[in-house]
C-alpha cells in the first residue's frame, strides 16, 4: 500500500511557520524572566503615574478639553504601541537567527509576528490599565470605538514599518543602535504624550506635527473624549501615508538584504 503525502501550499507552509513563531516569541516575552508578564503593564503603568503626579503638583486638571489623567493615560498607550513595536521588530532578525537555518523561515516572518504579537500584548495591557484608571475614578468610555482602533492600527503599522527600516539599518551599520536608542526619548517629547502641544505656538507647533505619532495619538484621545480640543491640522490620512511608506520601504530593504540579514 503506497502512502501518498499531500504536499502543503505555500501559504499552508507560512501560516504554519508564523503560528510556530508566534507561540515561540509570546513564550519568551511573557516568560523570559521572572514575572516578565508583569513589567508589560508596569512599565506604562509607571510613567503614567509619574507624569499624573507631577501635573497634580502644576495643578493642571484637563488638556483640550479632556481630563489631565486620562490624556496622560490614553495617549501613553498610544505611543507605547508604536515605540514596543518598533523596538521589537528592530531586533526581531538579532533574535531568531537560529530559526533561519529553516529555509522556510525568512527574517520578515519573524519580523511580523513580534508585531503581530506586541499588538495583541498591547491590547490586553491597555483593558487592564483602563480597568485600574476606571477604578480609581478615571472613567473614560470611549465616544468614537471605531477611530480609536483605526488610530491604534495606524500606530502600529508606523511601528512596524520602523522597525524594518531600523533593523536593516542596524545590521548594516551596527553604531547605528546607538543613534536608534537615543533618537526615541525626542520622539516621546515631541509626540505631545507627556507635553500638550496645544501649548507650543505657532510656527513651531506646525513644525512638530509633522511626525506622525502625534497625530496617532491625538486621534486616540479624540476617540476616548468627548469633544475633545484636537490640535489643527491632525490627520489620519497622514498617519498611514507614513505607515504605508515605511512598510514599503521596510519590504524593499528586507528583500534587497535578506542574506545579510540572516548572517551571523
Amino acid at each position: 500500500m503506497m502512502n501518498h503525502t499531500m504536499a502543503r501550499s505555500p501559504m499552508a507552509i507560512t501560516f504554519s511557520v508564523w503560528k510556530a513563531i508566534f507561540l515561540r516569541e509570546a513564550l519568551e516575552r511573557l516568560f523570559d524572566m521572572r514575572a516578565a508578564w508583569l513589567w508589560l503593564v508596569m512599565e506604562p503603568l509607571m510613567h503614567m503615574g509619574f507624569y499624573a503626579f507631577i501635573y497634580s503638583v502644576l495643578r493642571m486638571r484637563s488638556v483640550g478639553g479632556a481630563d489631565v489623567v486620562i490624556w496622560i493615560v490614553v495617549g501613553m498607550l498610544g505611543f507605547f504601541l508604536f515605540r514596543r513595536t518598533a523596538d521589537q521588530v528592530t531586533h526581531a532578525v538579532d533574535s531568531n537567527q537560529p530559526l533561519f537555518a529553516y529555509r522556510q523561515v525568512k527574517p520578515f516572518d519573524a519580523a511580523f509576528m513580534r508585531a503581530v504579537l506586541e499588538c495583541f500584548l498591547m491590547l490586553i495591557v491597555s483593558i487592564i490599565i483602563l480597568a485600574i484608571a476606571a477604578l480609581l475614578g478615571y472613567f473614560a468610555p470611549p465616544t468614537d470605538i471605531l477611530l480609536i482602533l483605526v488610530a491604534f492600527a495606524g500606530l502600529w503599522l508606523f511601528g512596524l514599518g520602523y522597525g524594518l527600516i531600523a533593523s536593516v539599518a542596524m545590521r548594516m551599520i551596527p553604531e547605528m543602535k546607538h543613534i536608534l536608542k537615543i533618537l526615541m526619548l525626542p520622539l516621546y517629547i515631541i509626540s505631545g504624550v507627556i507635553w500638550p502641544l496645544h501649548m507650543i505656538p505657532q510656527p513651531y507647533q506646525g513644525w512638530l506635527m509633522i511626525n506622525p505619532i502625534a497625530h496617532g495619538v491625538e486621534l486616540v484621545r479624540d476617540g476616548f473624549v468627548y469633544n475633545y480640543h484636537v490640535i489643527p491640522g491632525t490627520n489620519l490620512g497622514y498617519l498611514y501615508v507614513w505607515g504605508s511608506v515605511s512598510l514599503f520601504l521596510g519590504l524593499l530593504l528586507y528583500r534587497r538584504f535578506d542574506a545579510q540579514l540572516v548572517m551571523k
